[in-house]
């Protein structure tokens, strides 16, 4: 714990100083003057002014801890970025309720005036959700371009907890600022994670599933497939994240760009900063051209009676929306396949009482129902709802398919 805290105390004496020296900088021009105005920073300004209603677009990378990042000189990290394409920075900005102060105004200041967007991230564990939300906050108000949730297990089961995140990051932020959930890519194996608060209503606009395709131990095409089957039913943008941690092989670095451009993905971003190869940094800006015969998967994942979780939960909230006064539970049961047969009547559908492809793309042109999750309740109006957690919220894990905890505290050794 000591080494720890002088690990967190060197991190936030180099940010401090790295900002007072590129402070003046930033400050003194909006070109970056004295930083050098190459070619591909001039592409990187104009990406920035293109993409900035949607800063997750274009290729992005992650940086865990500044000191272990290029050195933290930032003039280093940001001739690399350009070097290599990087268009936007996710640096960690909190841990749970504690600022981490390698986040600050004039680290964002300099980048910006290089041409970079900066997102901040923040891992967090659901003890003390509106205080984590006041840490999100507060990196925005140091300059973020945007903000990432790394919310993994320490959020299983925590509905109430998500909910009291999001809505008091709401109220701070505004709901317009962009935010991104940054989770377990393989929703099927975490029945209990609130994916449906995080990216529910009010929650956040993008997704940006943690798709390490080296450390799961699966092909490239399968991690795309098995993501964005479950995934896609959150109707929001996925950007994935994939990884040079691990070493993985340039092939394998250079396929998971391409499937990101068959299943049109705007933007591409890489874990981590600190732990890519030279031969990694040289994979992600490599020429690649479209995947010859490949067919991305386009399903959409298919429930019925017996099945559990989040995606339950997510399917039993439309059908609310869509005039079915059902309990939001998580469980499929008798009555969730009930209404969804006379769903697929009213809609010319074959009631088989199963939610396939077709179910799905006529059940998500209703709203979901906006639940407001309590430890005990009862539902009290059709579109305006007060329930307890949901049955799945109990569920274990079926399996941790990345490291889990990963981003969190210091990184393992």
């Amino acid at each position: 714990m000591r080494h720890r805290r002088l690990r967190l105390q060197l991190i936030g004496a180099l940010a401090a100083v790295l900002a007072l020296a590129f402070s003046g900088a930033a400050a003194g021009s909006s070109g970056g003057a004295g930083m050098g105005r190459t070619a591909p920073h001039k592409r990187a300004q104009g990406g920035a002014r293109k993409a900035r209603s949607d800063p997750f677009a274009g290729r992005g990378m992650w940086i865990w801890e500044l000191p272990l990042s290029g050195g933290g000189n930032l003039g280093s990290i940001i001739a690399t970025s350009h070097r290599y394409g990087i268009s936007t920075l996710m640096i960690k900005s909190g841990d749970g309720t504690s600022v981490w102060s390698q986040f600050n105004s004039g680290i964002v200041s300099a980048l910006h005036a290089s041409g970079l967007r900066v997102c901040a991230w923040q891992y967090v564990y659901g003890r003390s959700p509106a205080a984590e939300a006041q840490v999100a906050a507060a990196a925005v108000s140091r300059g973020a371009d945007c903000l990432l949730i790394d919310a993994e297990s320490q959020y299983e089961g925590r509905y109430v907890q998500a909910q009291t995140y999001i809505t008091q990051l709401r109220r701070l932020i505004g709901g317009g600022f962009p935010v991104a959930l940054a989770g377990f890519p393989w929703i099927d194996f975490h029945p209990a994670f609130p994916y449906s608060v995080f990216l529910g209503p009010g929650g956040a606009q993008y997704n940006v599933p943690q798709m390490y395709w080296f450390d799961i131990g699966t092909s490239v095409d399968n991690v795309y497939s098995h993501t964005y089957k479950f995934n896609r039913l959150y109707r929001r943008e996925i950007d994935p994240l994939g990884q040079l941690s691990g070493n993985p092989p340039p092939r394998q670095i250079r396929r998971f760009r391409q499937l990101s451009l068959a299943y049109g993905a705007p933007g591409v971003s890489w874990w981590d900063w600190q732990e890519a190869s030279a031969r990694g940094w040289s994979a992600i800006s490599q020429a690649i051209g479209w995947p010859s015969g490949f067919t991305p998967y386009s399903g959409l994942a298919t429930l019925r009676r017996g099945a559990h979780g989040d995606f339950v939960v997510w399917a039993q909230e439309h059908l609310i929306s869509a005039g079915y006064k059902i309990r939001v539970d998580g469980a499929f049961g008798a009555q969730t396949r009930s209404a969804v047969a006379r769903f697929q009547a009213s809609h010319g559908l074959q009631a088989s009482g199963v939610i396939g492809s077709l179910t799905w793309q006529a059940l998500l042109r209703y709203p979901a129902a906006h639940v407001r999750w309590t430890k005990s309740g009862a539902r009290t109006a059709r579109f305006s709802l007060t329930m307890p957690v949901p049955r799945s919220a109990h569920l274990p894990a079926k399996r941790y398919e990345i490291p889990r905890s990963l981003g969190a505290g210091r990184p393992p050794r």
